[in-house]
């Protein structure tokens, strides 16, 4: 079983910056591939960022493609998401979500465990 830890969210300003963080526990961190999903009001979750074991391959939705990168830190056990550039459609909560099992990245039913999620809110 895996626990899996957000934090780093907040109110900002568009145009800012956040860096979320995802401490995994319970297994070891490089062991497998990892998510990264938000949810905004009303709204289903979507995909935002997947990163394969190593760290060396990752995978963006468009809507936050060259704004946002993910990555980890297998040693402390832990995953980023680095957020610049911020809007207010990005006002969400977001989620990290492991192991990834296979199947499309994209689609919430192919990664097994979730954190409780860290609220982000932009502002105009």
């Amino acid at each position: 079983q895996v626990q899996l830890v957000e934090s780093g969210g907040g109110l900002v300003q568009a145009g800012d910056s956040l860096r979320l963080s995802c401490a995994a526990s319970g297994r070891t961190l490089s062991s497998y591939a990892m998510g990264w999903f938000r949810q905004a009001p009303g709204k289903e979750r979507e995909f935002v960022a997947h990163i394969n074991r190593s760290g060396a391959r990752t995978l963006y939705a468009d809507s936050v493609k060259g704004r946002f990168t993910i990555s980890r830190d297998n040693a402390l056990n832990t995953a980023y998401l680095q957020m610049n550039s911020l809007k207010p459609e990005d006002t969400a909560v977001y989620y990290c979500a492991a192991p990834y099992n296979g199947g499309s990245y994209y689609s919430r039913a192919n990664y097994a465990y979730w954190g409780q999620g860290t609220q982000v809110t932009v502002s105009s």
